[in-house]
């Protein structure tokens, strides 16, 4: 089936450290030391991966407002590291400069944002007067084998918990195969540990079976979760130039392509209690085509267009952008951004 190892974002735990002083800064390192070393890095990327927090958090701490650093994992055909910057400070007016060496507006010795782009795997910031800055940075595994682009789907997302919790009660996952590439997003019902259970029982019940259609994916989750708490999930698989679309409950699903958005089909119910049968619904897909799927812990009022050239941006510079500005702040927020070419 050619099928690559799925990402299990929603079983290793992202970190969410936020940085408004500098005494955070060293437990966003020491935690990421320990992310790192989970993950199997070598000596030499863990120093790298300590580096671009420090200098990432430091930068927060010192120049931003509003501070988050979400420390996570990335897998799939490699393991990694992702270091996403998010903050609602003063912004930049010319971010390209300021990832020269040398060039500070703090007062500092200028090296801190360079450092970071040049010790990364994947690279990308924007950052706008006024409204913040998000920066994204990749890091592989040492011992892991690259890929051409054209054998990789370009997909990343955030998923946070609840203020005040450390379970998270959404999931994601995806898993690319012979010409497809299928995601899921779960919200178990309500916080903790008991939907992050449910979230984490329908992942599971998709990575069993990753191949099926998103209408019997959310099938076998129902089975997974009967009795216990419940979730909303929705199922996109894409497949040549279409993709189709499975959800229950209050996952948004949307396809965006130029200045068009197209809002994907759920329907009302909850996986695992009560839900009519699970419905497909087919949408067109091009090499210009955003998938984006999102948690009822993200706004609906979010559009791309806001924001000109971000959809060819990283996929998690998009989703950690609408996270930032969209979040309800009072529940699980996910954000899941799939950019791929129209597979045959």
């Amino acid at each position: 089936m050619g099928m690559t190892a799925p990402p299990r974002d929603g079983f290793d735990r992202p970190i969410c450290v936020p940085v408004v002083e500098e005494s955070q800064i060293g437990e966003a390192r020491r935690r990421a030391a320990g992310l790192a070393d989970g993950l199997g890095f070598g000596e030499t990327e863990r120093g790298r991966v300590s580096i671009i927090v420090t200098e990432a958090a430091t930068n927060l701490a010192r120049h931003a407002r509003d501070g988050v650093l979400l420390i996570q994992p990335v897998r799939g055909p490699r393991a990694g590291i992702e270091v996403v910057s998010v903050d609602r400070g003063p912004g930049m007016r010319d971010p390209a400069r300021c990832l020269q060496d040398g060039y500070s507006t703090g007062g500092t010795g200028g090296t801190g944002l360079g450092a970071i782009q040049r010790m990364s795997s994947e690279f990308d910031m924007d950052s706008t007067p006024g409204t913040g800055t998000v920066m994204v940075s990749r890091l592989w595994r040492d011992h892991e084998p690259a890929l051409s682009a054209s054998d990789e789907v370009a997909l990343g997302g955030v998923c946070t918990p609840i203020a005040g919790e450390e379970h998270i009660g959404d999931g994601w996952s995806f898993v690319r195969g012979q010409g497809w590439f299928t995601v899921i997003v779960a919200d178990g019902l309500g916080h903790g540990v008991d939907a992050e259970s449910a979230s984490r029982a329908a992942v599971e019940a998709f990575l069993r079976a990753p191949s099926e259609s998103p209408s019997r994916i959310i099938e076998r989750a129902h089975e997974a979760l009967a009795g216990g708490r419940g979730a909303a999930v929705a199922v996109a698989r894409v497949e040549g130039r279409e993709v189709r679309y499975a959800g229950i409950g209050n996952i948004a699903g949307s396809v965006v392509e130029d200045s068009t958005t197209r809002h994907m089909v759920s329907h009302p119910g909850i996986v695992g209690h009560r839900m009519t049968r699970a419905q497909e619904f087919t949408y067109p897909w091009s090499n210009r085509s955003l998938l984006v799927m999102a948690s009822d812990g993200i706004k609906s009022q979010w559009r791309l267009d806001s924001y000109p050239g971000i959809a060819r941006r990283h996929p998690t510079l998009v989703a950690a952008t609408i996270w930032r500005d969209f979040a309800r702040g009072r529940d699980d927020a996910t954000v899941v951004v799939a950019q791929g070419p129209a597979l045959r």
